[in-house]
């Protein structure tokens, strides 16, 4: 339930949700689920244990933890250096799990050698899962590159 918070920005939890109540006119000031947003989080989070073995879950999330390019010899240019393709990195505002930021590093070790490399950050409220979801410039530009990606046998 709590990871799944991240996966939402801060304004489309509110936006869906609110402070409204499930199934009552008032608080019952208990431990029952009073706010339609723990009812969700708490189906949310019954939905992932069934999909999910909780050891895997540690498993990618301590291999998140530990990935990271930069640390390799001679740092991120040289990491992308004689490498013949194409990149296209897509951020969204309001991910907070991959931040734009972030990004723009990785963009940065490519600008500085010239790598051939495209970048869009989508503006939405709909945090990390707006890959996920119906956001129309994700979906057009990433065609686009694949199309392109195709005409160009780079694919």
């Amino acid at each position: 339930m709590i990871a799944h918070i991240t996966y939402l920005s801060e304004s489309a939890l509110q936006r869906k949700f609110g402070r409204n109540l499930q199934n009552s006119k008032f608080f019952s000031f208990g431990f029952d689920t009073d706010f339609q947003i723990e009812s969700y989080l708490k189906h949310q989070g019954i939905s992932f244990v069934e999909r999910f073995d909780a050891n895997s879950y540690l498993y990618i999330t301590k291999a998140m933890d530990y990935f990271d390019l930069s640390i390799k010899k001679g740092g991120l240019k040289k990491v992308f250096l004689q490498k013949e393709l194409n990149y296209c990195f897509f951020s969204f505002s309001s991910d907070w799990l991959f931040p734009t930021s972030e990004t723009k590093t990785i963009l940065s070790a490519l600008k500085s050698i010239n790598a051939n490399s495209s970048f869009i950050e989508i503006n939405t409220d709909k945090g990390h899962d707006a890959f996920l979801l119906e956001e129309a410039e994700f979906h057009s530009t990433l065609k686009k590159f694949i199309i392109g990606q195709i005409k160009e046998n780079k694919l």
